[in-house]
């Protein structure tokens, strides 16, 4: 079952892990929107690293201000992250 839902805010984590990650760099920490989830797919990092059975995460389609990552643009970026790259959003912003 996903945790997060369509319209729910979100940061993903500001990671550098040793390998291989599916987290593009000009996303990590930055804060966006959950679109939809994707259903539940392999993680791509384990898979990457040859474990046998991989953990099965909700992906999300997850949408960012192009602004915001990149200081200019009117649009938005979309961005299929899994679930264990993101976090919420506390109300105050943290």
């Amino acid at each position: 079952m996903a945790d997060f839902r369509a319209g729910e805010r979100v940061r993903v984590r500001a990671v550098d892990p040793e390998g291989h990650t599916r987290v593009p760099r000009y996303v990590r920490g930055q804060v966006g929107r959950i679109v939809e989830c994707q259903g539940r797919w392999a993680l791509a990092d384990e898979c990457a690293a040859g474990i046998a059975e991989p953990r099965v995460e909700p992906v999300y389609t997850v949408a960012f201000a192009a602004g915001d990552l990149w200081g200019e643009g009117g649009h938005e970026v979309t961005v299929d992250l899994w679930e264990s790259y993101i976090e919420r959003v506390r109300e105050d912003g943290a």
